[in-house]
């Protein structure tokens, strides 16, 4: 491999004010070369630990990680912008653990097939090998659940690349598996930079690479491991719609689909960016999201306790306010008052909107926007409804509202994502396949899923007596 020798550093600029909040190193081809070394040396005896054993040293990592709860909400705030109220991802990496925990035992079990006499056939779960894990800055501690805790729990070993965004958080989480006993080599962090992260993808270094990200971010990635014949799992980005149909309950709707679009300032690959609501009720539903949305206050995240701070980085900002100024020469209505509040707080402060008017001719509404924005446009059927959700490159989760649970439940059948609710929205379920379909990706995580997507089925045909 062909990786840089030289020193160089990289630092997090942070949202909340434009400061430089911290500089580190990236790894040099040395450090890089060991860390794959003790990596494989670690892998023998990580596989053959006892599942049991293996599943105590990941709870007491999420326990571990909780001890950290105060810290690791401070990193997140300060280097993505998220108040700090809203900050502590920890309770969510460890449900995690607890559920892998949960479903282990059978999900990695021998699974028996026909036998008979003097022959035994069964397959067993096998953990791949070295897994290199790459994350996104935005969900920067729960997402760690993914890409970590769920290989290693199959009996997998894990180099871990955390976003630039948020080097602190991988800091850490190296920290608290090794205060859980974790044994040396079985979880590494590493910083590296996009161009040694894809030529150490290219080399085959790896037996599986996991990736949350971009869908550009997700493209490199898969064009990396070309032809090297490595597993390659993708969450990318997505382009959420939801259906409000006319017999929706609309005061219990309205605040759910406000959130599922504005937490996190709308930062999730599953934020609701796509509302369709029937022709009968647009006003009705527009009125209530107006109300709901002014709740939706933003502030300093540090020093109030606002509902939204700062996107990531001011150059994300820019982009958020230029597809909505786009959508609103194009015909868009804007409907939330200006406030010159976002402003003085910072570039990167963006104020929750709410759209009416949009279509799809608009590229508001077909590419992702990773902002708080809500996106309505009228629709005049089911039929019309699911069409719309369904042109679009993206296919990650979906959501209907209705009380009519066999119609709703008929419609998301037609519905193409990974993903689909009723009734509610945002935020993975942890105890369902997580993944996409189309450009949301390739694969699927959580619980028995997740486990059996980090292994392969081994085939035992085991004969007693010799005719």
């Amino acid at each position: 491999m062909n990786l840089r020798t030289d020193v160089r550093t990289f630092s997090v600029t942070s949202p909340v004010d434009g400061s430089t909040y911290i500089t580190r190193p990236y790894a040099d081809g040395a450090t890089i070369e060991a860390a794959l070394k003790r990596a494989r040396a670690a892998l023998p005896s990580w596989r053959r630990m006892p599942l049991a054993d293996r599943l105590a040293i990941l709870l007491r990592f999420g326990e571990e990680m909780k001890a950290r709860a105060v810290p690791l909400a401070e990193m997140v705030a300060w280097q993505i912008g998220r108040p700090l109220w809203q900050a502590d991802e920890t309770p969510r990496l460890a449900l995690v653990g607890q559920l892998l925990a949960d479903v282990a035992p059978e999900a990695l079990a021998d699974a028996a097939y026909p036998s008979e006499e003097g022959i035994r056939r069964y397959a067993r779960p096998v953990a791949g090998g070295l897994h290199l894990s790459i994350c996104a800055w935005n969900y920067p501690t729960a997402m760690i659940g993914y890409l970590v805790t769920s290989p290693l729990a199959a009996g997998n070993v894990v180099i871990f690349k955390h976003s630039p965004q948020t080097p602190l958080i991988a800091e850490q989480a190296e920290e608290a598996f090794r205060a859980a006993g974790g044994p040396e080599g079985v979880f590494q962090s590493l910083h590296l930079d996009h161009a040694d992260a894809e030529r150490l993808i290219a080399s085959g270094a790896f037996n599986a690479v996991n990736f949350i990200g971009s869908v550009n971010g997700g493209r490199r990635v898969h064009a990396a491991a070309a032809g090297t014949f490595t597993q390659v799992h993708l969450e990318l980005g997505g382009k959420d719609p939801t259906y409000v149909r006319s017999d929706a309950d609309l005061e219990k709707a309205v605040p759910l689909i406000a959130e599922g679009t504005y937490s996190n300032a709308g930062q999730s690959c599953c934020s609701v960016e796509r509302i369709y609501v029937d022709r009968s009720i647009h006003d009705r539903f527009v009125d209530a999201l107006v109300a709901e949305t002014a709740k939706w206050s933003i502030g300093h995240p540090i020093e109030e306790k606002p509902m939204v701070g700062p996107v990531v980085r001011a150059s994300a900002a820019d982009t958020i306010r230029g597809l909505t100024e786009q959508a609103v020469r194009a015909g868009a209505r804007r409907l939330m008052p200006q406030d010159a509040r976002a402003a003085a707080l910072g570039a990167a402060y963006v104020q929750p909107e709410v759209l009416t008017g949009v279509d799809h001719g608009m590229q508001i509404m077909r590419d992702e926007l990773f902002g708080p924005v809500a996106c309505v446009q009228a629709v005049d059927s089911d039929e019309q409804a699911v069409s719309l959700m369904n042109d679009s490159d993206f296919g990650l989760s979906a959501s209907i509202w209705t009380r009519d649970v066999e119609r709703g439940v008929a419609l998301l059948d037609e519905v193409e994502a990974g993903t689909v609710y009723l009734n509610r929205c945002d935020h993975a379920d942890l105890y369902l396949p997580w993944g996409g379909v189309k450009n949301s990706g390739l694969g699927r995580t959580n619980g028995r899923s997740g486990l059996t997507e980090a292994t392969a089925a081994k085939a035992y045909h085991v004969r007693s007596i010799i005719a």
